[in-house]
């Protein structure tokens, strides 16, 4: 098993995530620069937050097009794992490898917190590991983290189980107050419909070290490593 931690001008979370992967939870990682057109044998391949080209134009969507997006899109359709947080989770909505866009905050601010997540989806190896009624502990840090997307295309994310995350209170209650962006039915992470791409917004490796007083990030890294097969 070998993580490939892709790094784009303007990735600032890259290295917080090669020490969890590598330090923490003992996988190898590979460090993939943005140009690179080589996946160096990786088989879960992350996309890191950040503000990939300064989060000019719109956030992810310069990023989108970089060489090794290509090789990005062609192994998720191989049926390879792929997992954007935050700046990530942007770039895949703008490469449509999870449906959606992240819009700005309903606040227009950029902000920067402890939220707390309920896990939704039992298929998503993300999720499939965790406690269904516990709430995790999870910090945002995101301008534009407001999830949208249409009618048609909830039902069908409802349908096919593709929630994986809800942003909920201390108690796992999913409520407009523990909405932090404004988030269309308080959703904090998706998958694809396949079930082998993931993107969310709150960061589970700033939540994964015993040093922070915080591993509810790491059990979201640990239903990973349980479900995964390569």
């Amino acid at each position: 098993m070998k993580f490939g931690v892709v790094v784009f001008p303007g990735s600032n979370c890259d290295e917080d995530m090669v020490f969890v992967l590598e330090q923490t939870l003992d996988q190898k990682v590979e460090k993939l620069w943005h140009k690179d057109r080589d996946l160096k044998g990786c088989d879960f391949l992350v996309l890191p937050g950040g503000f990939s080209y300064g989060d000019y134009l719109r956030s992810g969507a310069i990023a989108r097009f970089s060489p090794i997006m290509d090789e990005v899109i062609a192994h998720s359709k191989r049926g390879g794992y792929v997992l954007g947080v935050c700046n990530g989770f942007q770039v895949l909505c703008e490469a449509n490898l999870v449906p959606g866009a992240l819009l700005h905050n309903k606040q227009r601010k950029f902000i920067c917190k402890n939220t707390h997540i309920l896990p939704q989806s039992n298929l998503a190896i993300i999720s499939s590991g965790l406690e269904v009624d516990r709430a995790l502990k999870i910090p945002i840090a995101h301008g534009e983290g407001n999830f949208y997307a249409d009618s048609d295309t909830l039902k069908m994310m409802n349908d096919n189980d593709q929630i994986i995350f809800r942003y909920c209170d201390e108690e796992g209650h999913i409520t407009e107050a523990s909405n932090p962006n404004g988030s269309i039915e308080n959703i904090a992470g998706v998958c694809n419909a396949q079930g082998n791409v993931f993107g969310m917004m709150p960061h589970p490796e700033r939540a994964a070290d015993f040093d922070l007083s915080n591993t509810d990030g790491r059990e979201i890294f640990e239903s990973i490593l349980a479900g995964i097969t390569v």
